[in-house]
């Protein structure tokens, strides 16, 4: 390996990562309130979502059935219907919930939710309490799952006001008392006959960020995710109006996209200061859906009157993935041009240093699309969009090792259509266009390939992350799917984890490199004939795919290097020529027993980078194991 003659810059945006309110990315992941629906809403969730709400949980069924929202349940079901939903009179967004006592006895409602036990013991609650009649008292509590008469904390508050009121308690349970992953209830209840209404619930750990489950702060700054998307499918029906402003005011609606809720707990102000805490920044994608241009317009002088010197310039996406008809409010290709010359002209007018990324098509598609948007004058925009979010269904009937190695080839297909997208931008008169690549993704349909979230997922993401390191002069901006969840930071029954994918990109953008130099390598190549049905015909793919770099101080060679092969380890002989090595070798492999392997609550560090160290020299010998991906931090000296 060498220096290159004309030395191409990698710029480090090429390490990005991608955010949507999607699955539990943000409710019940990033952010870290653990009560779902805490307004007590009604159609919040598709009718799909609830059907597999119910399979999964029989018992909201009889709670749906007592008046309850879901996934509310009685604190007993035996004292049968002590409640009813209230439209038009409520703290925070349309309905609240009377609950009604019975004399001498007990009534509440109660909600499985899981902590995090293993970091927190106290939790702080809220609640919105309109008081009806009788005594004043509400009880806020933790219990056993289950188990009511098993209560692990209470506080009480004195709520006898006949307007909407907050009260606030905190929580704290006894060390060790609950176990990692164990769920708990909390339970609201009134007694001896009182009535009140109950609206907007909420329970966070006393060490949440601003809202933010700590343990994913952290992980996403250890990420160096130098940008983070603000985006996707939901991006063409949000208003982003409706989360700014007093969290207890923001209104809960359907997530029309997802079929899942959207509290706009979340919204623009957090999701700045989640950059901030991550050291990452906004890249947020517009609404060219049901949005304005003027409605865009005033979003980006809001981000730029509250993100970093207020001088703009930040990276503004026009749309997501505008030529699907699943796109609410798509604009269609006859249109796509003046929308996005519409927008173009009215963001340029809030802040002419925006930097913006206009949709583009995918790579197996791109063409016509393209040359829509290409008919706006240069200058337009700066940046064409492309997607990769991909399964691995074949055109043959494959095994699932052909499967495998199948979409492990893909990025090493990839490269050409990137060259494709900028040659006809430079074509079209657009001579500095470059490629964004805002999402991408691996997806297993039957989960016996690589998936985004398995060890192959990880094979899939080196060698994604070495192909654009290889096209960085036409690639300029790369967004992984996603930071939360996906190939990134997942959480469940309270416990963070990362995916596989994750600990890639964690050590391509730790690393920092700034300098590509030249390989040459004589391993062996496989080709793919009808392979994944968006990519079916690949030649020549290395099994050991190599990118070597210097970061911007050239204090050392970075090696990332991805063993696609299945079963066998690659013994190789890195030469660096003339490049003044030495010191000491640091080396990170990412490897599992199988490319299935997956992280998960309950083992979360199955798979994650494995530290090793040998003497550096300018030949030294090394076996990358089957199936691994390898960053080798080899020190120069200068």
């Amino acid at each position: 390996m060498s220096p290159r003659a004309q030395p191409q810059v990698i710029p480090a945006t090429l390490f990005g990562s991608f955010l949507e309110p999607i699955g539990h990315s943000t409710y019940g992941g990033l952010w870290a309130d653990v009560v779902e629906n805490p307004s007590l809403e009604e159609g919040l969730w598709s009718a799909g979502n609830i059907a597999a709400m119910l399979r999964e949980r029989p018992e909201l069924r009889r709670a749906s059935e007592l008046g309850l929202p879901l996934p509310w349940e009685p604190l007993d079901q035996r004292q049968g219907n002590r409640y009813l939903p209230v439209r038009g009179d409520a703290a925070n967004s349309n309905q609240s919930l009377l609950v009604m006592a019975l004399p001498g006895k007990t009534v509440g409602i109660r909600q499985r939710v899981y902590l995090s036990p293993q970091r927190q013991n106290t939790y702080n609650a809220s609640l919105w309490v309109k008081h009806v009649r009788g005594n004043g008292n509400v009880s806020v509590s933790l219990r056993r799952h289950n188990q009511p008469d098993k209560i692990l904390a209470s506080a009480q508050v004195v709520a006898d006001k006949p307007e909407w009121t907050k009260y606030e308690v905190r929580l704290s349970l006894k060390p060790n008392e609950v176990a990692r992953l164990e769920p708990v209830d909390l339970v609201l209840a009134l007694d001896d006959d009182a009535r009140a209404q109950f609206d907007s619930v909420s329970l966070f750990p006393a060490d949440a960020i601003d809202g933010m489950d700590p343990d994913e702060i952290q992980m996403a700054r250890d990420l160096h995710s130098p940008i983070v998307r603000f985006g996707g499918n939901f991006t063409s029906a949000y208003d982003w109006h409706d989360g700014v402003g007093p969290t207890d005011k923001r209104v809960s609606v359907i997530n029309p996209s997802w079929g899942i809720p959207e509290y706009n707990t979340f919204g623009t102000d957090e999701f700045l200061r989640f950059c901030e805490l991550i050291h990452a920044s906004p890249q947020i994608a517009l609404n060219l859906g049901t949005g304005t241009p003027e409605s865009d317009a005033e979003w980006v002088r809001y981000v730029n009157a509250h993100w970093g010197d207020h001088h703009g310039g930040l990276l503004w996406e026009l749309g997501n993935e505008l030529w699907g008809d699943f796109q609410i409010a798509y604009p269609g290709p006859e249109r796509i041009a003046a929308v996005t010359l519409a927008t173009s002209q009215a963001v340029r007018a809030a802040d002419p240093r925006a930097r913006l990324i206009a949709t583009g098509g995918d790579e197996d598609s791109f063409h016509d699309w393209n040359a829509r948007q290409l008919t706006n004058a240069p200058g337009t925009f700066n940046y064409l969009s492309t997607h990769f979010v991909v399964t691995d269904s074949t055109q043959l009937r494959g095994d699932a090792d052909f499967r495998s190695m199948a979409a492990l080839a893909l990025p090493w297909g990839l490269a050409p259509r990137m060259h494709q997208i900028q040659q006809q931008a430079a074509a079209a008169g657009h001579k500095d266009v470059r490629v964004a690549f805002t999402e991408w993704l691996m997806i297993s349909e039957q989960r016996s390939s690589p998936n985004f979230t398995n060890m192959g997922g990880a094979l899939f993401a080196g060698g994604f992350l070495n192909m654009l390191m290889r096209n960085a002069g036409v690639l300029s901006i790369s967004d992984m799917t996603g930071i939360m969840e996906f190939g990134g930071i997942w959480k469940k029954r309270g416990q963070v984890y990362g995916a596989p994918a994750y600990y890639v990109l964690r050590e391509y953008a730790q690393a920092q490199p700034h300098t590509l130099l030249d390989v040459v390598s004589d391993g062996g190549t496989y080709t793919i004939s009808h392979g994944i049905t968006r990519l079916p015909e690949i030649a020549d793919v290395p099994y050991l795919d190599c990118v070597a770099s210097e970061p911007e101080n050239a204090s050392e060679v970075l090696l990332t290097c991805v063993n696609r092969h299945l079963t066998r380890a690659m013994e190789a002989e890195i030469d660096l020529g003339s490049l003044p090595v030495k010191g000491t070798a640091h080396i990170r492999t990412i490897h599992g027993s199988s490319i299935l392997d997956e992280n998960d609550e309950e083992n979360p560090q199955r798979i994650a980078p494995v530290a090793d160290q040998r003497p550096a020299s300018r030949k030294l010998h090394y076996t990358f194991p089957n199936a691994s991906v390898t960053v080798m931090h080899l020190p120069l000296q200068r």
